[in-house]
């Protein structure tokens, strides 16, 4: 019998697909992030400017008994929320690691080889520009890759380039992403507390506990998780390190396998069967307890054959595209032009440095640490991938965005002005990065779509 839908089922059908098929796309994260960016700009230059900023400053406090946190609304995202987005991110390195593109020296060696070299030459690039005094310190600035936008312009071309293209980009990215946590936490920290450190090791063994112990319930780890990044706040170094601690404890294996998977659920079926039949049992979930509890058993058995890290990044990542990434930048790139002299800050050693680093150093740096690498026989080229398609996401990797403008606030956490020269340079070198990245793949894919075309 065909189930009767509500009486407005259809219309909000019509209304909500489209948006669901629209966040579904893999593009859509960097489409949002664009527009919240263009927005931001536009509140920070508009009338509004300082209700804008005072916004973002106000403190937001909790606490508990005699012990209170508290932190402006900025900071909550920049410490807080990005811990969340430092979590997927350990997710998906954890994940390439034991499965993916990382997890062979074979597979591995390509894509950090040119992500060591795309951290190298735009940090040398931008020490050229900034050998000294305070703007020194943001030589972290341009080593970063922001994987939403570049594999987000990669997407738009799928049907042009090779898919080993974009997964060597992803590769890239992730292996780019761990290289600047290594950074943050090495280089980018207060004065630290021992004490409080120690505590914070003393967390993480008892997470290396859970793992080992094979506690799959996300709870216990949720609880250890908020503690170890309260400990790292207080101790000095960057909070927002917890999360990849936290990504990395997460179980990786299943509690079924998918053989066991494929037994319970054809006996589940077989149960499920048997009551639909029977003349002594409602045919309505409603009232049919035994029905119900056999579909609550089918759940747990479809959570049991997934493990944890796949659960976590499956319901985080939208979260993290959607939420935490969109408020990240409206919080941190409220640039007000007015105030600024746009040709000077257009020549500031900062500004330029970042533009310099991330454009060009990052295009040498991954081009040539690749090349070398396929040259000394420790690496070779993805399957359908050529030179050309390889130099065209070099390009893409200068798109510093996400994590730039993050290490940009930890280099000149005092000093706004170096702040806006920072995130003036990363808007630019963005934009270029993107738009070459992307006229060189049209470019280099031409011949080869208009024979497909042909055919």
């Amino acid at each position: 019998m065909e189930q009767k839908s509500y009486p407005l089922e259809k219309l909000f059908g019509a209304v909500i697909n489209p948006f669901e098929r629209f966040l579904r796309q893999t593009t859509s994260g960097g489409i949002i992030l664009v527009v919240m960016t263009i927005c931001t700009l536009l509140i920070a230059n508009s009338p509004w400017e300082q209700e804008f900023h005072y916004f973002w400053e106000r403190p937001v406090s909790i606490s508990f008994g005699f012990w209170i946190l508290a932190l402006p609304l900025r900071e909550w995202i920049n410490e807080g929320l990005m811990t969340l987005f430092f979590f997927v991110i350990g997710l998906e390195l954890k994940r390439e690691i034991l499965v993916g593109e990382l997890s062979s020296f074979k597979n591995a060696i390509l894509p950090v080889a040119g992500a060591i070299g795309g951290m190298i030459m735009p940090a040398f690039i931008y020490a050229l520009f900034n050998s000294s005094g305070s703007e020194a310190t943001g030589w972290g600035i341009p080593m970063a890759t922001d994987i939403a936008f570049a594999v987000g312009i990669l997407v738009l071309l799928a049907w042009r380039i090779p898919r080993n293209l974009v997964i060597f980009l992803m590769a890239l990215a992730i292996a780019d992403d761990l290289g600047a946590v290594l950074i943050i936490s090495l280089f980018y920290t207060q004065a630290i507390n021992l004490t409080l450190l120690g505590i914070a090791g003393g967390l993480f063994l008892v997470l290396v506990f859970f793992n080992r112990g094979g506690i799959r319930h996300v709870f216990p780890y949720a609880v250890i998780g908020i503690l170890l990044w309260l400990a790292l706040l207080e101790s000095g170094i960057h909070a927002t390190v917890a999360g990849i601690i936290l990504a990395f404890m997460i179980p990786a294996r299943p509690s079924h396998t998918p053989l066991q998977f494929d037994m319970r659920i054809e006996e589940l079926k077989q149960a499920f069967l048997v009551t639909t039949l029977s003349e002594d049992c409602s045919n309505h979930p409603l009232s049919n307890h035994c029905m119900a509890a056999i579909a609550e058993e089918v759940e747990r058995t479809a959570k049991a054959v997934q493990s944890p890290l796949q659960r976590l990044e499956h319901m985080l990542s939208p979260w993290v595209t959607f939420g935490v990434i969109p408020l990240f930048a409206a919080a941190n790139v409220g640039i007000h032009f007015p105030t600024l002299n746009i040709v000077q800050m257009m020549v500031h050693p900062v500004t330029l440095g970042v533009i310099v680093g991330l454009v060009a150093g990052k295009f040498i740096g991954i081009a040539g640490m690749s090349w070398l690498a396929v040259k000394a026989g420790i690496a070779q080229l993805p399957t359908g991938v050529r030179w050309s398609h390889l130099l065209g996401a070099a390009w893409l990797g200068g798109i510093g965005f996400t994590m730039a403008l993050f290490i940009s606030h930890l280099a000149f956490a005092s000093d706004l002005a170096l702040q806006e020269a920072a995130t003036l340079g990363i808007l630019i070198s963005s934009v270029i990065a993107s738009g070459i990245g992307l006229v060189w793949l049209l470019l280099a894919t031409k011949e080869q779509h208009a024979q497909l075309l042909d055919k």
